[in-house]
């Protein structure tokens, strides 16, 4: 993704997603390229998560996603190396559209919540940033997108 811009806060998005209600109930179809604004490669979700557990706390080098809470709520804390905001979410059709280099974590799960993630790519573990000050001085690397820095990563660094 060379030229690829420096994402912030702003780029990230709760939109609403398709609803569709019947006296029997609701569905909500997903759709790549439609619904969210990438392909769906990959589709995950935490689930059974214990009382005061936190998930995430990583970032990705390119992978774009779409948080949905499809049962019960919790809460994404956001961070662009800069500023930091808190987005709840508790509706199935609304999802919170994540681009590359947010760091992110989820916290305060109801009891049964249930995170399902639309990935864009398939698993890679060379594409997370795991520690917080590693995607701090990565966002903060002048005159570099983040391509540039994936890019440019050693071995040493993955």
């Amino acid at each position: 993704m060379p030229g690829e811009r420096i994402t912030r806060l702003t780029d990230c998005k709760v939109i609403e997603l398709p609803k569709i209600s019947t006296p029997a109930g609701s569905i909500t179809p997903v759709e790549g390229m439609a619904s969210v604004p990438f392909e769906i490669a990959r589709v995950y979700y935490l689930y059974d998560v214990v009382g005061g557990a936190e998930r995430g706390g990583h970032a990705h080098h390119a992978l774009e996603q779409c948080l949905v809470a499809v049962m019960g709520a919790f809460t994404v804390i956001l961070d662009d190396g800069t500023d930091r905001v808190e987005i709840e979410l508790n509706r199935a059709y609304h999802g919170l559209l994540l681009p590359p280099m947010i760091w992110r974590e989820i916290v305060n799960f109801s009891s049964g919540a249930v995170c399902v993630v639309l990935a864009s790519l398939p698993y890679d573990e060379d594409d997370y940033i795991r520690d917080h000050d590693a995607f701090v001085r990565e966002k903060r690397r002048p005159n570099q997108t983040e391509a540039s820095v994936h890019e440019g990563r050693t071995q040493a660094d993955r």
